[in-house]
């Protein structure tokens, strides 16, 4: 099964250039031509003014959606008061946790902006989950900690370096490095950043190791639906012939986004050790 698309700078390395559906249109006549090429550039211009307004909607929400992002409230009561094994509750707050996780869901969505085919879709993404399952079990079985102010800037860092790596300036500057491991490395930070926000409530020793191994799960069939209706909003977007004009605005407000985040994170981080 395929997804739809013409990109502009795939993981392969190819390139599009024009617009398939205006080249693939019947004779319809100068007039015609003109006319579609017209609505095109409207609707280019639409959506790019959409996307703009997009990337400043998130810088001015980041801090707020930055400090819900936890495990807090009757959630945290739930960590704290639990004694013994959980799987049901775990499943539901890992699934909760990544369909709420912005940053993590930004990161998919640059992972898999360019990628068309199924298989290299869940090639990624399995990657991804094996690089935050390992650091999320290890990071809170083996209780290892670190300033979660500083693991959540490295995660805004990652939604910035994959939009650039979209926007093709890694070979710009004349680099390529494997989109593969930064998207492993980049999941073993995720899944630290998921650690650190369960080592903020006092979870009971009992039943731990099983409580955090649902809670593993749940975070994949939270990234499973959320990645389903992510792949479904991409490939009618890719087939509305708009993708290809507002791809680079996207990606800027894509790395737009993950500057605000380490900006927040880092300001969060010097005013904690001040």
């Amino acid at each position: 099964m395929q997804i739809r698309a013409a990109s502009i700078h795939g993981s392969s390395g190819d390139k599009v250039t024009g617009c398939p559906w205006v080249h693939g249109t019947p004779n319809i006549g100068f007039f015609g031509r003109i006319f579609i090429v017209t609505l095109q550039r409207d609707l280019a211009m639409a959506s790019t003014k959409v996307l703009i307004a997009l990337a400043t909607f998130i810088a001015l929400l980041f801090p707020a959606l930055a400090q819900a992002h936890g495990v807090e409230g009757s959630d945290a009561h739930f960590n704290e008061q639990n004694q013994g094994l959980a799987i049901g509750p775990y499943l539901y707050l890992g699934a909760k946790h990544m369909v709420t996780g912005y940053d993590h869901l930004l990161f998919l969505a640059g992972v898999i902006f360019f990628l068309y085919r199924l298989r290299d879709v869940a090639l990624y993404v399995t990657l991804f989950a094996i690089g935050h399952s390992l650091t999320l079990l290890t990071g809170v079985l083996a209780d290892i900690h670190a300033n979660a102010y500083l693991v959540d800037a490295i995660i805004g860092l990652s939604v910035a370096y994959k939009a650039f790596e979209n926007l093709g300036l890694f070979r710009t500057l004349g680099l390529s490095p494997n989109p593969r491991w930064a998207v492993l490395i980049f999941g073993l930070f995720h899944g630290f950043g998921l650690a650190t926000k369960l080592q903020e409530v006092a979870i009971s020793e009992e039943g731990l190791i099983g409580n955090m191994l649902a809670f593993n799960v749940g975070v994949e069939l939270g990234q499973f639906a959320a990645l389903a209706l992510i792949l479904i909003a991409f490939n009618a977007w890719r087939s509305s012939g708009t993708f290809l004009s507002s791809a680079r605005t996207a990606n800027m407000a894509l790395m737009t986004a993950g500057f605000v985040l380490i900006g927040y994170q880092m300001t969060g981080y010097f005013t904690s050790v001040t």
